[in-house]
């Protein structure tokens, strides 16, 4: 392990969790009344008066050296640097237009093996044919600290820039410090396709990949895009980050077909990346039964019942 100075390690302990959020994580505050905070990711996390509690997992502390080690699994060492290693200023809200600087992706220690995540997985209807390809291609692995499942997504150049961690065990779900959602989980067809597909999550992704399986198709040859989540978008046309981003890196797509949740907020999305692409061709394709690409897939595969099956 790397030797850390006691100076060091105190003037990370002096920096507390609003401060490093309103500088580093900017987005991920919100203001609940008062002095009183939560998290955008964690709505239990609450912040108050100089420390911070996550009331979900019963865990909390002052400073955000602890919600870092705890909450974003990052070793201490790579927490006493982040802390350390540039001043903390006050926040400017970026121009709208603002180039994103590149951030500093900070992944937890991964397991030698995956298989927690392998069985949370398959419990979810993914075909073992998809994980093991994801796991050979360094897209997912096992935390080492809390067997969750970590989701990579990387640059144009092999670089790692964005990492989703999902619990295994529980409906636990966040990113890894640092991670860039412009370079949001994804899987590049093995052949020159003009089309993409697009979905809220990882785990939808993987759902579609296996519903293309059983039904013959090559999910391989089919560009695959996770978006990291989306939101009601507050004005028209308003297209994510990480398809904007992918459509300036591949100006061979013609054709986005989305897959986005049926619910407020995804059919919404969809109407307004439809809006700000109006010169492709934008097919509004979501899942056919279920919330979501991956209950759909648990629906055709029997790991749930629909409705009206469980009522006769």
């Amino acid at each position: 392990m790397p030797y850390i100075n006691a100076e060091d390690i105190m003037a990370a302990r002096q920096v507390d969790l609003l401060s490093y959020l309103q500088t580093y994580e900017p987005n991920e505050l919100v203001h609940l009344q008062g002095n009183t905070y939560c998290t955008r990711e964690h709505d239990s996390l609450k912040i108050s008066n100089g420390k911070w509690h996550w009331f979900s997992r019963g865990i909390g502390g002052r400073t955000a050296l602890d919600y870092l080690v705890k909450v974003k699994e990052m070793s201490f060492p790579d927490a006493v640097r982040l802390l350390t290693g540039a001043p903390i200023q006050t926040y400017v809200p970026p121009k709208e237009h603002r180039t994103p600087k590149e951030r500093k992706l900070l992944l937890p220690e991964v397991d030698t093996n995956c298989e927690e995540v392998r069985k949370y997985l398959q419990g979810r209807g993914i075909h073992p044919t998809i994980i093991d390809y994801c796991i050979e291609n360094k897209l997912l692995f096992q935390t080492a600290n809390y067997k969750n499942a970590l989701f990579v997504g990387y640059d144009g150049e092999g670089k790692p820039r964005y990492g989703a961690l999902r619990s295994t065990f529980s409906a636990y779900k966040s990113e890894a410090t640092g991670s860039d959602k412009r370079y949001s989980f994804s899987i590049m067809a093995s052949t020159t396709a003009d089309t993409v597909h697009v979905f809220e999550s990882a785990i939808d992704l993987l759902s579609f990949a296996t519903l293309q399986l059983y039904e013959g198709g090559d999910w391989k040859s089919q560009n695959l895009l996770s978006l990291a989540g989306v939101f009601m978008p507050k004005r028209q046309g308003v297209v994510p980050v990480a398809l904007s981003r992918f459509l300036d890196e591949n100006p061979q797509i013609k054709t986005i077909r989305l897959h986005l949740d049926n619910d407020e907020v995804g059919r919404a999305a969809a109407v307004g990346i439809a809006e700000g692409l109006a010169d492709y061709t934008v097919i509004d394709e979501p899942p056919g039964s279920g919330k979501d690409v991956n209950e759909q897939l648990q629906l055709k595969v029997g790991l749930i019942k629909r409705k009206e099956d469980r009522e006769r």
